[in-house]
């Protein structure tokens, strides 16, 4: 496996500028206990819940929040489950904590529903101002701000990306759960996709039946693949997607988890990171800044992974200028 960071596909797409990380220690020691929740979508035994927690909470240390000393923060895991979204964001509001973190779409969906008042900071929120959930990037207004995660437009460049290295594509399948997605309009990739050749047409999905019979439709004619979005389902269900797409040939794009669980490829960034990025503007908050003044931001690096491996289980070659692209492949 080789590795490799490409400066020229770096980007940023928030108005404001890049995080702004302050020095450890910044935060001023309070009189009192400050109270934080967050709401998580993964189970509490999920790696990736382990690992988002692991980073917010090392950024708060980092930034002078220490926990049991001066910080309280109440988590609660509410599993790919709506009602688990609703009861819990019910709880952590009537704690009434100085701030909230809100990890993925549905977390801040049912939070807002809770609370217009206690300061939220969201986190992998797909399109938050074409989602209507803040007025606009610079200036979010209300009581939520954050770290969005994608837009439209990245799902157009995988399907681009997807084109790209398998010519043969001429049809895909965006694969979603609608109870977890809550992507963006979508209406312009499905209208812009035939421009270079390939139609595409929505898929949602809420079990395990429904990836089988998305996958079985789409290997029933030539030039079948498949854009996976990301949402909690997907991630939980990465293993299942990937080994549907191998077992019809398919070749499949999507975020880091599916490339690595044996998806064709990936374009997507760091959700530890941003997690991390999220402590900056808590610590903000508790120290007095509005969030309505904090300007959204979205990632400001993503990185191309390719599947070799799966490539060959696919039947596929990758062009070479493809993989020079790459900034990971998996051999």
């Amino acid at each position: 496996m080789r590795v490799r960071t490409l400066g020229r596909r770096e980007f940023i797409t928030v108005a404001g500028g890049a995080a702004v990380w302050p020095l450890a220690g910044h935060a001023q020691q309070p009189e009192r206990m400050r109270r934080v929740g967050v709401l998580m979508a993964f189970p509490e035994s999920h790696p990736f819940a382990r690992a988002f927690v692991a980073a917010f909470a090392e950024a708060l240390r980092r930034l002078g929040w220490v926990e049991g000393e001066n910080l309280r923060t109440d988590y609660r895991f509410a599993a790919g489950d709506p009602a688990l979204f609703k009861s819990y964001a019910a709880e952590l509001v009537g704690l009434a904590p100085d701030a909230i973190l809100a990890s993925t779409a549905p977390a801040l969906a049912a939070l807002q529903q809770q609370t217009r008042t206690i300061p939220i900071v969201f986190v992998v929120v797909p399109d938050p101002v074409g989602r209507g959930l803040v007025t606009s990037l610079s200036r979010p207004g209300g009581n939520i701000t954050g770290f969005a995660s994608y837009d439209a437009s990245i799902i157009g460049k995988w399907v681009q990306l997807l084109k790209q290295a398998v010519p043969g594509v001429t049809r895909a399948c965006i694969l979603f759960n609608p109870d977890t997605a809550l992507a963006p309009p979508l209406d312009r990739v499905i209208e812009a996709a035939p421009s270079i050749g390939v139609t595409v047409r929505l898929a949602p999905v809420h079990d395990d039946a429904a990836i089988e019979e998305a996958a079985t439709a789409q290997s029933r004619e030539p030039g079948g693949g498949l854009v996976i979005l990301p949402d909690s389902f997907n991630v939980t269900h990465s293993h299942v997607i990937a080994a549907a797409a191998i077992r019809y040939k398919l070749p499949s794009i999507g975020f880091t988890e599916l490339v690595r669980a044996g998806c064709l490829m990936s374009y997507w960034y760091d959700a530890i990171e941003l997690h991390a990025q999220a402590a900056s503007y808590i610590d903000r908050i508790l120290n007095g800044a509005n969030p309505a003044d904090l300007p959204i931001q979205y990632p400001t690096k993503y990185l191309l992974i390719i599947n070799l491996k799966t490539a060959k289980a696919l039947g596929l070659t990758v062009p070479p200028g493809m993989l020079d692209l790459a900034d990971e492949v998996i051999e």
